[in-house]
């Protein structure tokens, strides 16, 4: 039998019950990936997220309860506040590597935690009939990125009484959609939505702000912005563009500590 030690913990946010759940384990070598996404599937949380430690960095690899995922924010946000608090990492900066994503590292001061992620390439589309279908309000303007489509709206009320319709979603072939508007207290706001990976609403997502991060910055004239994802739970970020990168800061706070008998 093996005992695997998990760690759920609520990421971008200061408080528990808020911000965005996941859970990570700290593996000694890789299970294999079936095994991952069975355990993901018996969480049943957004992302579970799984790291081995290497020489000088951690590799990382991030499961929805239906699919492995190419990039996931809060869940980084939250293997590093396990990594920083619980196995005594050695400096304020730990360097993750994913198979997919690159290079990627978080970096603590005091209780702020930083992601370092690759900014996303959007362009602006027509909109896709099945996408606009999905909501109850028309948006001012679509584009795609990589794996996301983000629609814009025209204030943040409209993104608060957005009331997508799932299953159209999907359907969809985009990992998730992304809808935001500028913000009454926040520079932006915005909601994500990924039905085809498992996840109606997630709570608070890190990947979409290496999106959201250019988008917002090239319509305010701004690199530093602060944001808030708008979910039942809610979380606060503060993004900032420098270059090709994307930094995204938050807090994070351990939910729970517990034992996998597999």
């Amino acid at each position: 039998m093996i005992n695997q030690k998990m760690y759920q913990v609520d990421a971008f946010t200061d408080h528990l019950f808020g911000g965005n759940p996941a859970a990570v384990c700290v593996l000694d070598e890789w299970f294999e990936e079936k095994l991952m996404q069975q355990i993901a599937a018996e969480n049943n949380l957004s992302e579970t997220a799984f790291v081995v430690k290497k020489d000088n960095f951690y590799e990382i690899r991030w499961f929805t309860p239906v699919a492995e995922v190419a990039l996931c924010g809060h869940a980084t946000l939250a293997s590093a506040h396990v990594l920083f608090e619980y196995y005594e990492h050695p400096s304020n900066t730990i360097n993750f590597v994913s198979l997919y994503s690159g290079e990627l590292s978080v970096s603590m001061e005091n209780d702020l935690l930083t992601l370092d992620f690759p900014k996303d390439i959007f362009d602006e589309i027509d909109p896709p009939e099945s996408i606009v279908k999905a909501f109850n309000k028309s948006p001012i303007a679509v584009y795609k990125g990589k794996t996301d489509y983000l629609l814009l709206f025209e204030e943040q009320k409209d993104v608060e009484q957005c009331r997508p319709n799932f299953h159209i979603l999907k359907e969809s072939e985009a990992r998730g959609v992304i809808i935001t508007a500028k913000g009454k207290s926040v520079d932006f706001v915005s909601r994500f939505f990924a039905p085809g990976c498992g996840v109606d609403e997630d709570p608070v997502t890190g990947s979409a702000h290496t999106t959201l991060t250019p988008f917002w910055s090239e319509r305010l004239g701004k690199t530093k912005l602060s944001a808030e994802q708008i979910s039942s739970r809610g979380g606060k970020l503060i993004c900032e563009l420098l270059g090709d990168r994307v930094k995204i800061s938050g807090k994070a706070i351990t939910y729970l500590i517990g034992q996998i008998f597999l």
